[in-house]
């Protein structure tokens, strides 16, 4: 991959006069916070607790899955180098395997950010009860996580300039609090609270996989710089850059915070924690104010979240639209903002939350949310399918041959990443998830059919 490449010409390319007042394109820190942001929703804030139970081994698990999620990200940095368009993987995967290929990475996604959405706002939800009580009552807290999605979205309708903005202020309120965990917590760490470092009767090979599959999916995010590279500024340069330190950051921020909190907080404790961070607070610091203080910066986290998934499901949406693949309406942007696809991805997301809580379908919810980890990796599977398509088969123009070997191990390694993320999700959501995907189907044979009549009548 050259630099001096041009991009595909042809659909997809952004519209000239995106630059407005409210329509700025994102910077190398702007779109690092954005995969930082992506990367780090609410999990972090349990996820000490959640892995406590296999021991220090867990740790392992965490410095295996940084590898992949890195290789990933550096894939993704390549083939944004090479084809700079708003899609990420959608265009990656249409352009080395043609239409339908493009059109099941896109609709796979879509379903991952609008389900995710739901799952966040209901989470958070969680989180806003420690600091005003809205749990009492089922319509308190169903406004509430309605709430929680509107904001957002309402910073994603005034223009990029504006979700930029919440995202570096989210990202740098929510890293405040995990960093005082994260490095004040080495200050008062205990040897002595790690407890044993395989703490199941499993094989240390079983306890890591076993591990794995509770943290494989903190990494789902890395690509969001690559799916909003038409808002990046240089995005040849930047893309690449964003993925990378933000998937470094949010991984220093995983190990670290994780280390702290096994260091502070007894094992015995920890194992049966519900809010391991305030734990750790009070042990570093007495009282009881950390549960407030871990509460605040989770909501934080989540609101950031929230903020830059409901870019990304309306980004993805934008490029298919735009070749003939989605619904023209989604092709539609203002203040750099495809504001359609956002209006289309709150009201999916909303009337699933109202759902979940008027049917009291929490099995049901958390399902679809179980299904999401499998249609998030679908495009991943396809985009590194296509960077080692671009590299086996010799396309002179768009490989750097002088970095043949090494792109082509970042992308196996990558590739099996991906799997795992597939294997990790379980049995039945992949069933499921296959299921929605089959759906796309005919979505797709609607489309691909109106696509074909509007060429041959023209």
């Amino acid at each position: 991959m050259h630099d001096t490449e041009a991009a595909p010409t042809g659909v997809g390319q952004e519209e000239p006069g995106q630059d407005s007042k409210h329509a700025r394109r994102f910077g190398l820190p702007i779109a690092t916070c954005l995969v930082m942001g992506n990367i780090i929703g609410g999990g972090i804030f349990l996820l000490p607790a959640s892995v406590a139970p296999f021991g220090t081994v867990s740790l392992v698990a965490f410095a295996v899955l940084t590898a992949g999620a890195i290789a990933l990200a550096l894939v993704f940095g390549r083939l944004a180098q090479r084809d700079p368009r708003t899609g990420g993987p959608y265009v990656y995967a249409r352009e080395a395997f043609g239409d339908f290929a493009g059109f099941l990475a896109a609709w796979a996604y879509w379903i991952t950010t609008w389900v995710s959405n739901a799952a966040l706002a209901v989470a958070a939800v969680g989180y806003l009860n420690v600091l005003i009580p809205v749990n009492d009552h089922k319509w308190s807290a169903c406004v509430a996580a309605l709430v929680l999605q509107l904001l957002p979205a309402l910073a994603n309708f005034a223009g990029t300039r504006y979700v930029g903005a919440v995202q570096l202020v989210a990202t740098v309120l929510k890293f405040l609090p995990l960093l005082l965990v994260a490095v004040g917590g080495l200050f008062f760490f205990d040897s002595a609270n790690l407890g044993p470092f395989q703490a199941t009767d499993d094989s240390a090979i079983g306890a890591v996989s076993a591990s794995a599959a509770i943290l494989l999916f903190s990494y789902l995010g890395v690509e969001s710089a690559a799916v909003s590279a038409g808002e990046v500024r240089d995005p040849r340069r930047n893309v690449g850059r964003a993925t990378i330190l933000g998937t470094l950051g949010a991984a220093l921020v995983y190990l670290l915070g994780t280390l702290a909190v096994f260091g502070t907080v007894a094992h015995d404790k920890l194992v049966t924690s519900t809010a391991p961070f305030s734990d750790a607070v009070n042990v570093m610091f007495g009282g009881s104010w950390g549960g407030t203080a871990v509460a605040l910066a989770a909501l934080v986290s989540m609101v950031g979240a929230l903020n830059g998934w409901t870019l990304l499901s309306a980004q993805t949406p934008y490029a298919a639209a735009k070749d003939g693949l989605f619904p023209g309406a989604f092709a539609k942007k203002q203040r750099g903002v495809p504001t359609i696809g956002v209006a289309v991805t709150v009201v999916l997301a909303s009337l699933l939350t109202v759902y979940n809580y008027t049917a009291g379908s929490g099995g049901v919810f958390e399902s679809l949310v179980l299904i999401t980890t499998f249609t998030a990796t679908v495009p991943y599977l396809l985009a590194t399918a296509a960077q080692i398509y671009f590299l086996v088969s010799g396309q002179g123009e768009r490989v750097n041959r002088s970095r043949l070997v090494r792109d082509g191990t970042l992308a196996g390694v990558a590739f099996a990443f991906s799997m795992w993320l597939v294997a990790g999700s379980g049995y039945a959501a992949v069933y499921q998830g296959v299921l929605f995907l089959f759906v796309g189907v005919l979505v797709y044979a609607w489309m691909a059919a109106r696509k074909q009549r509007t060429a041959t009548t023209s």
